[in-house]
């Protein structure tokens, strides 16, 4: 296993090959990462939709929202969220902070897409239509809670979230051997789907889909039967409540993962060693 010192150096070095990506696959990896989260979301979604007890359904999300992160750490992905570990690198001057900031634009908008991607693709599988559209009624509460979300809220529970998320990173760097890098991920992300923290690529699925199945008169009629959602409560489903949710949301991914861990593991495992 590596030690924490070696993690954040192998984390910088990656940092550098992000950094020098070319923008075709910068934006290829980008948003292949934004599908693999969309589609954690959505299986997570399947799974739970069901279940009224908070706490439950929250423990089976989190059981199954891991693969997304998952599937980038084995197969490959750029994201937004994990990126801003790249911090490291820029504070030990390895790479500029103007390549910091192009791969995190590049990939945010690149994540944006595959998550787009998907949010279609289930929408139109008919997925949504499970439990005699439950699934779908599902769906829109989800998005409505987070369109609905206050900035303080945003900025406080996307910071929580990605001091876990990037910590899953970390921790899977930690392991040499897939169960151990499997495990790595799993736990932290676990604990920030029981959390019930934001997470701004993840909820750019959650919050498209949502405004997709609120184009649905069936499931608008199965939100306001399990929900009591009514006609002029789906107006948050538009564009001011997807930003509503997205800025404040990105910014406290933002500090989570730099400030939080970043700076701070940098500090404590480089910066101090050096003095």
């Amino acid at each position: 296993m590596n030690t924490p010192k070696e993690i954040i150096e192998l984390n910088m070095n990656s940092a550098v090959n992000k950094a020098n990506l070319k923008l075709s696959r910068m934006i290829a990896l980008g948003i292949m990462a934004g599908m693999f989260i969309a589609l954690g979301g959505a299986a997570s979604n399947t799974a739970v939709h069901g279940i009224a007890d908070v706490g439950i359904a929250r423990t089976v999300a989190g059981v199954i929202f891991p693969v997304g992160l998952l599937m980038i750490v084995f197969v490959g992905g750029e994201l937004f969220t994990g990126n801003t570990l790249m911090i490291m690198a820029a504070l030990d001057k390895r790479i500029k902070v103007t390549s910091l900031l192009r791969n995190l634009c590049v990939v945010y908008l690149s994540n944006l897409v595959g998550s787009l991607i998907i949010d279609f693709l289930v929408f139109y599988s008919g997925n949504l239509d499970y439990s005699d559209g439950a699934l779908g009624a599902y769906t829109i509460k989800v998005a409505l809670s987070k369109a609905s979300i206050t900035p303080l809220k945003g900025i406080t529970s996307g910071i929580l979230c990605n001091f876990l998320v990037c910590m899953a990173i970390l921790m899977s760097t930690a392991a040499k051997e897939a169960p151990g890098k499997i495990l790595g991920v799993w736990f932290p992300i676990f604990a920030f789907v029981v959390g019930g923290f934001e997470h701004i690529v993840a909820n750019m699925y959650y919050i498209p889909i949502g405004i997709l199945a609120a184009s649905n008169p069936a499931y608008t009629a199965k939100a306001e039967e399990l929900y009591g959602i009514t006609a002029g409560q789906l107006e948050a489903l538009d564009i001011g409540g997807l930003l509503q949710n997205f800025i404040p949301v990105t910014i406290g991914n933002v500090l989570g993962g730099m400030v939080f861990i970043g700076c701070m593991l940098y500090f404590i495992n480089i910066k101090c060693d050096k003095n």
